[in-house]
């Protein structure tokens, strides 16, 4: 089966009313981190800005910033913090146009689809909903073919789902190119890799005698190593999800929340430069998965443009959310990632189906 094709309607800036529309206005910031009033708030969505010299696409686009002025043609997509007193910021509310800023948000909707395929702007979530899985294999395929950068944002749930296995097989065979997650998800996993278990309990789902602290035991062995990297490369730990990161050399970010164990060395524990290690990363994706994890589906979701380049041109960003529950996919969407595709099943299902056909990709792409 063929993988739905998303073509991008550019828009026609030559009829009206865009030909007619003026230029963007733009003003100065009054003070470092304070914006002026009436800035323009930016959505994840295709934006053009319209300068003396035509058209433009801001640099970085992501949503709930501001649009900087640097010059000439130059305009950057920014986070509020990052600007600075004078910094040209383009100011007005309307998207149409009418005061230079332009959402495209036509742009890649029009045409049916079958409603089990992958689609962009898809609204409907559901349990029910089958799940065409040899699509979402072929699209990761070609991504990978085509040199994308997938990004995987996982949960500690896909460790005690028994998807471990299949994670590290992704990783493995190059359809995850930066893997972001929390300080829970690299200790569970391990503890997996040092003791057999996960939160204490076996592969059976058993409790172990003194179990509760083995994640605690784990995190002091690392932290004995000095990092991860160091571990893996002194036999402490021999498999696992960071096992393969660290061998393969794929990059990660492991960002902190109030409550973490330990952490381990290298998690984030301040918030905004968790934030800038991500975004370095989310600027290049070209696809996305979202596994069992709520707050960082969204955090990341709120990152990640709708679209990508693909040979200069916007093409949507293959965005997956697969939670155990509606609520996690529809907060994603309620929170403006509306392009993420909702899979309700547990992590474990997921990633095992997903595995095979990407197997079966694999053989017959061959």
């Amino acid at each position: 089966m063929s993988p739905p094709r998303f073509q991008y309607r550019p828009p026609n800036f030559a009829a009206p009313p865009l030909s007619a529309a003026p230029e963007a206005r733009f003003t100065p910031a009054p003070g470092d981190g304070v914006l002026p009033d009436g800035f323009f708030s930016t959505t994840n969505l295709p934006t053009y800005v319209k300068l003396p010299s035509g058209w433009r696409r801001p640099r970085l686009p992501r949503m709930d910033c501001v649009i900087v002025h640097g010059g000439g043609d130059e305009l950057t997509v920014t986070e509020p913090r990052r600007v600075r007193r004078g910094d040209r910021v383009a100011v007005g509310a309307a998207e149409d146009g009418s005061e230079g800023i332009f959402v495209h948000v036509e742009g890649f909707l029009g045409g049916t689809r079958s409603p089990n395929e992958f689609r962009f702007m898809s609204a409907e979530v559901s349990r029910e909903r089958p799940v065409d899985y040899s699509v979402l294999a072929q699209l990761l395929g070609e991504e990978r073919v085509r040199g994308g950068k997938i990004v995987w944002v996982i949960g500690p749930a896909l460790v005690h789902a028994r998807a471990r296995e299949d994670m590290i097989w992704f990783i493995q065979n190059g359809f995850c190119q930066t893997l972001l997650g929390g300080n829970a998800v690299a200790v569970h996993d391990l503890e997996a890799a040092i003791f057999g278990t996960t939160l204490g309990m076996s592969s059976s789902g058993e409790s172990v005698e003194g179990g509760h602290g083995l994640h605690m035991r784990a995190i002091n062995a690392i932290r004995r190593a000095g990092s991860i990297e160091q571990a893996v490369s002194q036999g402490v730990v021999k498999s696992g999800i960071m096992h393969a990161l660290v061998s393969k050399r794929i990059p990660y970010v492991l960002a902190g929340s109030i409550r973490d164990d330990g952490p381990l060395p290298g998690v984030y524990s301040d918030t905004l430069a968790a934030q800038d290690a991500m975004r370095e990363h989310t600027v290049k994706a070209t696809g996305a998965i979202f596994i069992a994890t709520a707050l960082h589906a969204i955090a990341v979701g709120n990152m990640l443009p709708a679209f990508h380049l693909c040979d200069g041109a916007p093409s949507p960003l293959m965005t997956i959310c697969v939670d155990q529950t509606e609520f996690v996919v529809n907060k994603l969407k309620d929170r403006g990632t509306h392009q993420a595709y909702g899979v309700v099943t547990n992590a474990q299902d997921f990633m095992h189906v997903l595995r095979f056909y990407t197997e079966r990709w694999e053989q017959g792409s061959s």
